[in-house]
């Protein structure tokens, strides 16, 4: 056991406890992504329901590689690659939107030539985004008030960016932007100019869906959340019957029968097929998994010496459990449809490798890196976030 030990702590570093949350979602994810694409498996692969288990295995790996990857990196160089990445995503997203591949009346996706692997520049996107108001706050801790300096970059990055996406996703964009405002709100934004942020999101985020692909979407799925005479939407009709139907402990594993009638059981509502079959008991238990993340990573955050490395934490953390919080939402009920997936447990694509690479970064910061030596080029990052900041 100790060369497993002492293997285990040189190449495994940073907050242990995230490591086995992160290991315990894959685990989870396999068995109920082989459970959830039986259907899909008997039409598309002609019953071969291992296809598709081998498959999403296969991604997973490669995301907890990625997420190695990441982790062994000094955090404080994705203050320099962030800017690079942004603008990459700008002319990406442009791209995705006039010809990428449309699929329910949406070009998000780019097919990536020899692999044929699609992917979504919004991934891309979110994590520059935030990488980059990270780095962009932490620089400027003593002067966060000065609105041309400060406010005017942060406000210009975050329009830009978040218009794009809403072109073609509004519910990405709308959960992009609510993080880049918890972002504000812990680098000590004013109250006043959060607002001034809040009422330009506004007028952005309405023209960008007024031109835009989703805005009959988005309607349609607001007045159906809203207007009770209306019928139930069929999915979410279905999710109720799956969550309604498996009880406290569930019907077992691979016992579900909705996941033959839900749209996307693998993907939007493999929260429902969760619960199905492994009752309330196991949705709350994939639900005290999610919370568990976000500790550790504001964990991370009071534990960090560079205003840096908290707001980069605090951000990738919220990002990824606002959208988890989200999608479990939305299959009890509590929102509108959004078609998100649920982060480390839906069947996805490179999805998995850009959610890797997040949880990398947050490990990276959890390493302890104490910032006893400046790099070159890197911001002034010795300003420490104050802990009430840091619990906000």
């Amino acid at each position: 056991m100790d060369p497993i030990k002492t293997w285990l702590q040189r190449n495994l570093k940073g907050d242990p406890i995230l490591w086995a949350i992160v290991i315990l979602f894959s685990l989870i994810s396999i068995a109920v992504v082989y459970s959830a694409t039986g259907t899909l498996a008997y039409k598309k692969m002609s019953g071969n329901t291992e296809y598709f288990l081998v498959k999403h295995t296969g991604l997973i790996f490669v995301g907890l590689f990625f997420m190695w990857l990441a982790h062994r990196i000094d955090y404080r160089y994705y203050s320099r690659l962030s800017l690079y990445a942004l603008l990459i995503s700008v002319p990406l997203l442009l791209f995705t939107f006039f010809v990428g591949g449309e699929v329910n009346g949406a070009s998000r996706w780019l097919t990536i030539p020899v692999i044929n692997q699609t992917v979504q520049p919004s991934d891309l996107a979110k994590l520059a985004l935030i990488s980059h108001l990270a780095s962009m706050l932490s620089r400027r801790q003593q002067h966060v008030q000065d609105f041309k300096t400060t406010l005017l970059p942060v406000m210009l990055w975050i329009g830009v960016i978040c218009g794009l996406i809403i072109l073609s996703n509004a519910s990405t964009a709308l959960l992009l932007f609510a993080t880049c405002l918890l972002l504000m709100f812990i680098g000590r934004v004013p109250i006043k100019q959060m607002a001034v942020m809040v009422a330009i999101g506004a007028v952005v985020g309405g023209i960008g869906l007024s031109t835009g692909q989703r805005l009959q979407t988005v309607k349609s799925r607001i007045e159906n959340f809203t207007d009770k005479t209306k019928p139930v939407p069929f999915q979410l009709e279905h999710s109720y019957i799956a969550i309604a139907t498996g009880g406290i402990t569930g019907k077992g594993p691979g016992q579900s029968t909705e996941r033959n009638i839900l749209p996307h059981p693998y993907s939007d509502f493999i929260y429902a097929v969760i619960i199905e079959e492994y009752g309330l008991a196991g949705g709350a238990f994939v639900l005290f998994l999610y919370l568990a993340f976000l500790y550790r990573g504001l964990k991370t955050v009071m534990n960090s010496y560079g205003a840096f490395g908290g707001l980069l934490s605090a951000g990738l953390a919220f990002s990824l459990v606002l959208q988890a919080m989200v999608n479990m939402g939305v299959a009890v009920g509590l929102g509108p449809i959004t078609g998100l997936p649920l982060p480390l447990l839906s069947m996805g694509g490179t999805s998995l490798i850009f959610t890797g690479i997040s949880i990398g970064i947050i490990l990276s910061v959890s390493r302890g890196e104490r910032e006893i030596r400046p790099m070159t080029g890197e911001p002034e990052d010795t300003v420490r976030i104050p802990k009430k900041t840091a619990y906000a």
